[in-house]
């Protein structure tokens, strides 16, 4: 197939997949069509005998599109018959082989209705997080727990403070799992109390999120003591636990509200925007990622299709709700808000921890400002 060429026509719905290629022209239709073996049947194709196969299962290359010099985008077909229902199993398919050529990135997915219905999205999504804070226009206020090393009773005052300047969400950091210095089992119930607490003196519950690891079994239960507490969302890091653990649990779940953080996303060639889309096709209520002018360098364009996968229609799935984070600072809500809109959740945690203890509830509060007189502002 030529550069540029149209697509061609496909027999059964397929997942349409873009790769990014690195190559030389002469070569990038054979490298293509590499890929789209290697992604469906893996095997020469002298040796699909089945008609049925070479029709249906093996993959399509459906379009090259050249982007630069030595870049191409491959649009291909892939049968979603060989997903199944996994979540694993579509990674797997969409990249897993290919993954190893270092001249190849997934850079977009496009799902058929019958794998969108398998996986069924976000449970609660951002309607679902916003009568959980009882917010129904402005953005949405997040704070995190740092540093590492902090016992249950320092995390649980950190956290009392952030509820008492009003913020909606109160998360562990990512790096908080069962250490010896803070275990969960200490944590989630010290923290929980600290929520209530504040509400006491401000008439409304922050929601503490805990951030879970371990296995299925350790996870299943660390939610279950959180349901004892009264919590109603948690955190995973859904590359590292696995997104078919994901899927299972957000099903088995299903009241909890379930956050996804990016750690170890940049471990695969797969672009951050379809990152967040399938996480929110696999059950996330609200995807958490580095926003741009802050430490990780994403780009606005990059940035912009992140909170689209989050947010934009797919089939019937609710909507996720973006979480811009990664450095961001008082400094720049309403700067985020003009390019993100009201449907987000801005998460601020180390720039209000440069604050002294005893400024940390004021200054929460003055986050928490912003964002009311930013949605006031455009009422």
């Amino acid at each position: 197939m030529r550069p540029g060429h149209g697509a061609q026509a496909v027999e059964e719905p397929r997942i349409i997949a873009r790769y990014r290629l690195r190559c030389d022209a002469g070569v990038v239709e054979d490298r293509a069509q590499k890929i789209a073996v290697e992604q469906s049947v893996e095997m020469p194709l002298a040796g699909v005998r089945d008609p049925d196969i070479m029709k249906n299962i093996v993959g399509k290359v459906l379009c090259i599109q050249q982007r630069g010099e030595r870049l191409f985008d491959a649009t291909i077909g892939l049968s979603a018959r060989t997903v199944g229902a996994d979540a694993g199993q579509l990674l797997n398919m969409l990249l897993g082989n290919s993954s190893m050529h270092e001249d190849v990135s997934l850079e977009d997915a496009e799902l058929p209705p019958s794998l969108l219905a398998a996986f069924g999205g976000p449970n609660h999504g951002i309607e679902g997080l916003r009568a959980l804070a009882g917010v129904e226009r402005r953005a949405l206020t997040c704070s995190a727990l740092k540093p590492q090393g902090l016992s249950p009773a320092a995390l649980a005052e950190l956290a009392h403070e952030f509820a008492l300047g009003g913020a909606d969400f109160i998360k562990d950091d990512h790096g908080l799992a069962d250490q010896d210095y803070a275990p969960f089992a200490e944590r989630a119930p010290a923290c929980a109390r600290a929520m209530r607490e504040a509400a006491k003196v401000t008439g409304r519950l922050t929601h503490y999120v805990p951030s879970l690891w371990g296995s299925f079994e350790e996870i299943d239960a660390r939610i279950r003591l959180a349901r004892d507490e009264g919590l109603k969302a948690v955190m995973v890091a859904p590359a590292l636990i696995g997104v078919s653990n994901l899927v299972a649990l957000t099903r088995k779940h299903a009241d909890f509200a379930f956050f996804a953080h990016p750690s170890f996303t940049g471990g695969a060639r797969i672009a951050q925007p379809l990152y967040n889309k399938l996480y929110r096709l696999f059950g996330a209520d609200a995807v958490i990622y580095a926003t741009f002018g802050g430490r990780f360098g994403y780009s606005r364009e990059t940035c912009r299709g992140i909170a689209d996968g989050a947010r934009k229609p797919l089939g019937r799935l609710r909507r996720a709700m973006p979480v811009p984070a990664g450095g961001l600072t008082l400094a720049r809500v309403k700067e985020t808000l003009d390019f993100y809109g009201e449907e987000t959740m801005l998460l601020i945690g180390g720039d209000l921890l440069l604050s002294e203890r005893e400024a940390l509830a004021r200054e929460t509060a003055a986050f928490v400002r912003g964002v009311e007189n930013y949605g006031a502002g455009s009422a």
